[in-house]
């Protein structure tokens, strides 16, 4: 993250007096459990507690990505092994990027070696081209995509590492070809049914709840359709907080990105609050087009600033306009 001048600086320390003032009942409430690690470490912060027995580097690039270099200890789990998956068209064959079963799920978080006290870090690439497809940004999307789903299967300390494995390497920090082979356990955490809503549930809280729409501002103007919806346009009374926006991307001389790290928890903070106002309580629904920028928005509002009722609408608007429900532009 970036050093703030000193007006900024200002701005930081007065947004967090009044994040921490509006957080106290929060932290007062009997179920708070406070965490072992910050929800975005830095490569800093990695590098100093490498050697951290209760922590678990999980990369989720592919395999020869992984094979070609990863941080010392990394085991690694690919992004696509954590939903479902069949990005091929027509998209309206099944839901694309799904939670899977929970036996599914147990039982890959447990061949992972990872428990419910485990301190899990996530890796995964931030680089790649912007346009004409932005896979940079998709693939910074999917290491929270893999961290929610960690936080649903009731792992409570799951933090993501800013800049990705592109900012370690670009540090020149270590690197390892060396596979770590993790020692299975049976993992017997406690799912977090209260986090995903259904599109009835959706429907129902139209006019009710604040619902985010975490797309582009095209899409969620109508400008542009995504080849996984069949209507343009974002559910009645949602508003709008584009996923991109809380990213600083540093990028090449081609205009492709080197890495992506997040925005200081004050512009995080402003960027929510010009949604969500002072509701600190009242429910938000956080959707997208698959759940790939919807995760990122999740995790930022109830994982780095506190939120406390945020849900995660799975199934997005790939689900929402197959089923021919309302949208507006």
């Amino acid at each position: 993250m970036k050093l703030l001048s000193k007006k900024a600086l200002v701005v930081a320390i007065i947004v967090s007096i009044t994040v921490s003032m509006a957080f106290l009942p929060t932290l007062a409430c009997v179920d708070y459990v406070p965490r072992k690690i910050p929800p975005i470490v830095s490569t800093y912060w990695l590098i100093c507690n490498l050697g951290r027995k209760d922590l678990v580097i999980l990369d989720i690039r592919s395999p020869d990505a992984y094979n070609a270099g990863h941080i010392p200890g990394a085991i690694n789990v690919p992004e696509a092994e954590w939903y479902t998956y069949d990005p091929a068209p027509p998209f309206n064959a099944s839901l694309y990027m799904e939670m899977p079963s929970v036996d599914e799920l147990f039982g890959l978080i447990g061949s992972a070696g990872i428990t419910k006290d485990s301190c899990v870090v996530v890796v995964g690439s931030t680089s790649g081209i912007l346009e004409p497809v932005p896979l940079a940004f998709y693939a910074t999307a999917g290491i929270t995509r893999v961290a929610i789903t960690l936080l649903y299967a009731g792992v409570r300390n799951v933090a993501i590492l800013d800049g990705g494995y592109d900012k370690w390497v670009y540090e020149g920090k270590p690197v390892s070809t060396e596979p770590v082979t993790p020692t299975p356990v049976t993992y017997d955490g406690k799912v977090n049914e209260e986090m995903l809503v259904s599109m009835k549930y959706v429907a129902k809280a139209i006019g009710k709840s604040i619902i985010i729409d975490a797309r582009d501002e095209v899409v969620y103007n109508g400008e542009v359709l995504e080849p996984w919806c069949t209507k343009l346009g974002h559910i009645p009374t949602a508003k709008n907080l584009p996923t991109p926006s809380l990213w600083n991307v540093k990028t090449d001389e081609r205009g492709d990105a080197v890495y992506i790290t997040y925005k200081h928890i004050a512009a995080l903070f402003l960027a929510a609050w010009r949604i969500i106002g002072w509701n600190w309580y009242k429910e938000i629904i956080v959707y997208c087009g698959v759940g790939g920028y919807a995760s990122t928005t999740y995790f930022i509002l109830k994982e780095v600033l506190g939120y406390p009722n945020v849900k995660f609408y799975d199934g997005s608007a790939q689900e929402w306009t197959h089923a021919c429900m309302p949208t507006v532009y």
